[in-house]
């Protein structure tokens, strides 16, 4: 919702400032159309050109982040707490024989099956059940620590994937004012070639042209760029999903008691999506 009522004040204001100015608006309105094609085409052929099939897909779903905002709501976050802390307390009390059947097959887990949601996310349940297959099969014997290094490993190589639509968009920004110049200056060559028209004429040209420095401009800073950083936000406030998932793994492997690896999970989970202590403990001791 954020984002179209933040793209309609930018229109509002732009250009009705520019109204109450006394500006005339058939010159922009005139000029947009071929400007739009020449910016815009440049900037998706530019895109085209330095990303691949791959990127470009995932650039469409970064768009889509955008508008959909955050996957993950404060109940998904509590939901994680309490489906890793279920496998953890299983493996601690029931042995790696019980807990194997879960994560050799998630999709047929009573466990997993109690929270769909995050059955959906490939990565996370992967996250889950791939770390604890490493302890599994090494009888207990894993150091924290080295396991602790292969999630975050798996974390950061997943962030810098999910990460690239927010810095494709935030390259199109960076260049779309130079983009914007390129029309500018197409149209500066236009208006050259028509130096001997009289100085009305010659004048709408000029403003003509300038429409391009102006739309490059206001595409970057007013939509795109913050396009980008709002990308940006909704992916990274997601991840911290995959941090809760580590901290209660290590935590646990540690031998920490339960209010501690509770505080762990809690402590990277930003304010607006973090469960209260007590939601957490006591929705733990039920199960």
């Amino acid at each position: 919702m954020f984002p179209a009522v933040g793209i309609v004040v930018v229109i509002v204001m732009v250009f009705g400032g520019f109204l109450v100015s006394g500006g005339n608006i058939e010159i922009i309105l005139h000029a947009l159309p071929l400007e739009m094609l020449i910016i815009g085409g440049a900037a998706v052929g530019a895109t085209i050109a330095g990303n691949s099939t791959r990127e470009l897909k995932a650039l469409g779903g970064g768009f889509a982040k955008v508008f959909k905002g955050p996957r993950y709501t404060k109940q998904d976050f509590l939901d994680t707490i309490f489906l890793v802390s279920r496998l953890m307390k299983m493996l601690r009390t029931d042995g790696p024989v019980a807990v194997e059947p879960h994560i050799e097959d998630p999709h047929a887990s009573t466990i997993f099956a109690d929270y769909p949601k995050l059955l959906k996310d490939d990565t996370l349940v992967h996250l889950i059940c791939d770390t604890l297959r490493l302890v599994v099969v090494s009888s207990g014997t894993l150091d924290p620590h080295a396991v602790e290094d292969v999630m975050d490993n798996a974390i950061r190589t997943h962030h810098h994937e999910a990460i690239r639509p927010a810095n494709t968009l935030q390259t199109l920004a960076d260049a779309l004012p130079a983009l914007g110049i390129v029309a500018a200056v197409l149209g500066v060559v236009k208006t050259m070639g028509s130096i001997d028209q009289p100085p009305a004429i010659l004048g709408a040209m000029i403003g003509s042209a300038l429409v391009g420095t102006f739309l490059g401009v206001l595409l970057a800073y007013g939509f795109v760029g913050p396009f980008a950083n709002r990308a940006r936000q909704v992916i990274e406030g997601d991840g911290a999903i995959y941090h809760v998932v580590k901290q209660i793994v290590i935590a646990s492997l540690h031998g920490h008691p339960l209010p501690l690896v509770i505080e762990a999970a809690r402590s990277g989970i930003s304010h607006s999506n973090q469960p209260a202590f007590a939601d957490v403990f006591d929705g733990m001791r039920g199960r």
